[in-house]
């Protein structure tokens, strides 16, 4: 079982940057797949990165690349997104998530956390 809290939201301008941490409790964070979602108003949850249990492989969706970066310290069991240059169409709530590296390049979701807002005024 993996607990996650989500942290570091909040309302910055347009051009700002932001950290959002990923706090999680349990023994098997260090073996985890950890990824951020996000949810904007009125649209569905989607991808926006992912990376493996030892930082190895990282995936993004591709119009976010340059701008998201996730990172993780396993000896502080967080998981980090760094998002440059925000624009208002990156307002949204965003979630992280635990799981697994599944066959094909793919990633298996099995723990969520409750999400953190962002919101970005132009």
């Amino acid at each position: 079982q993996v607990q996650l809290e989500e942290s570091g939201g909040g309302l910055v301008q347009a051009g700002g940057s932001l950290r959002l941490s990923c706090a999680a409790s349990g023994r098997t964070f260090s073996g985890s797949a950890m990824g951020w979602f996000r949810q904007a108003p009125g649209k569905e949850r989607r991808f926006v990165a992912a990376i493996s249990w030892n930082g190895g492989r990282t995936a993004y969706t591709e119009s976010l690349k340059g701008r998201f970066t996730i990172s993780r310290s396993n000896a502080k069991n967080t998981v980090y997104l760094q998002i440059n240059i925000l624009k208002p169409e990156d307002t949204a709530v965003y979630f992280c998530a635990a799981g697994e590296e599944a066959s094909g390049s793919s990633w298996l979701w099995k723990y969520w956390g409750q999400g953190t807002q962002v919101t970005v005024s132009s």
